[in-house]
C-alpha cells in the first residue's frame, strides 16, 4: 500500500494522523472485502441477497418500499425486484398505509423472520470463524469501536440519511 505525502503536521497530532492515515488504506482494503462477501452472496442467488433487506424491516418495522431503498442506499428498480422476491417467498407481505391508503408497507412474515433468524446465524459463525483466535476483550473492544466509527462515518457523509444505529446493547455481549 501506498500512503501519499501530506503536508507536515505538528509533533502533537503526528501518531493522530499517521494513525488517521493508517485506517484510510485499510478502508479500501475492507470495502473489497466487503464486496466480495457480497458478491458470494450474489453468486448463491438473488433471493439470497433480497434477504439482506428483512434486517431493517425488522429493527424499524413496516417500511414503504421507497424509504427501505432509502435506508439501504439502493437502486429503487433493485430493491423493487428484491421486494418481489420477498413477496413470493411470503417472507414479506404488503400491508396498507394508514397514513395514505394509496400506498402499501412492507411487514415480515413469521416465515420471513424465520429465514433472518437462519441469515444472522450465518453471519455469526462467519465472524466467528474470523475472530477465533481473539481475546474476548478485543472482540468487545473491536465492537464497541466498530460500531462508533460506523455511526460517526455515517454522520460525516454529507447528504446521507442516517439509518437507525444498532443499539449498544446488540453491539457488545460480555
Amino acid at each position: 500500500m501506498t500512503t501519499f505525502d501530506a503536508p507536515a503536521d505538528t509533533a502533537g497530532s503526528s501518531g493522530r494522523l499517521a494513525d488517521v492515515r493508517t485506517l484510510s488504506d485499510q478502508l479500501p482494503r475492507f470495502m473489497r472485502l466487503v464486496h466480495a462477501h457480497k458478491s458470494q452472496v450474489a453468486n448463491e442467488g438473488r433471493d439470497r441477497a433480497a434477504l439482506v433487506l428483512l434486517f431493517p424491516l425488522h429493527r424499524l418495522g413496516p417500511l414503504r418500499q421507497g424509504a427501505l431503498a432509502d435506508l439501504v442506499h439502493a437502486d429503487p428498480s433493485t430493491v423493487s425486484r428484491h421486494v418481489a422476491t420477498l413477496v413470493d417467498q411470503g417472507l414479506v407481505r404488503r400491508v396498507a398505509d394508514e397514513s395514505d391508503g394509496r400506498a402499501s408497507r412492507l411487514v415480515i412474515t413469521d416465515a420471513g423472520h424465520s429465514a433472518l433468524q437462519e441469515l444472522c446465524r450465518e453471519r455469526e459463525a462467519r465472524l466467528e470463524q474470523a475472530v477465533a483466535a481473539w481475546d474476548p476483550a478485543d472482540i468487545a473492544t473491536f465492537t464497541e469501536l466498530f460500531g462508533r466509527f460506523i455511526d460517526d462515518l455515517e454522520k460525516a457523509l454529507p447528504g446521507a440519511s442516517p439509518s437507525a444505529p444498532v443499539p449498544p446493547a446488540t453491539r457488545r455481549t460480555r
